[in-house]
Order: structure tokens, then sequence, then C-alpha cells
């Protein structure tokens, strides 16, 4: 079974990558001939919270799977340029840092399971 930290970084990371889309679109709308700021104003606040959410994240998920202070910040360096979180979990995901623990590795309830 995957541990659901993992699964909600993933969605975060893919969630940020698609807010980073439609705000470079707010931009050019902005700043283009319509000259009209509401995409920057509806899409900026969305991309904001899915920045802060996807960093709380990767810190969790870094904790709960061991990753080292290197990976970690490439982790939270990833959702500052556009479209880097999703590279960083196909990266993450091919070094098997978003692997699920193994059961050696999962802490044992008060029940002992």
């Amino acid at each position: 079974m995957r541990d659901g930290w993992i699964r909600a970084f993933v969605v975060a990371a893919f969630a940020e990558a698609c807010s980073w889309a439609a705000l470079l679109a707010g931009m050019a709308v902005k700043y283009g001939p319509p000259r009209d700021e509401i995409g920057v104003q509806i899409f900026g606040p969305i991309h904001g919270g899915l920045f802060v959410i996807y960093g709380l994240l990767a810190l969790m998920v870094a904790r709960r799977r061991r990753w080292t202070l290197v990976q970690t910040g490439l982790a939270l360096a990833a959702a500052v340029p556009p479209f880097a979180t999703v590279l960083f979990e196909r990266w993450a995901r091919r070094r098997g840092l978003l692997d699920a623990p193994t059961p050696a590795e999962r802490p044992l309830t008060p029940a002992g399971r």
C-alpha cells in the first residue's frame, strides 16, 4: 500500500505545475494586448497556496522517507522555476525516493501491527 503522504506530494507537485501554467497565462494576458489583470488576480493566490502546500508536503515526505538535506533542498528549490516540481517528482521516483516504506521501516502501532 502506498503512503498517503507520498500520494499527496505527487498530486501537489502536479497541481503546482498546473498553477504555474495558469499564472503564466494570466501574466501573458496582463502584459499582452488585452491588458487585463483578472488572470493574475485569480491564479496568483491559487499558485501561492499550492506553492506552500507543495513545500510543506515536501518537508513531510522528506522527513518520513529520510531524504538527505540535498534531496530535501532540491525538492524545495523545484517549487521556484515553472514546472520543476513535476521534474523533481519524476527524478525522485526513478531513484526510489518515493517508494512505499518496507515492512521493516514501518513503525509498530500500539497493537503491534
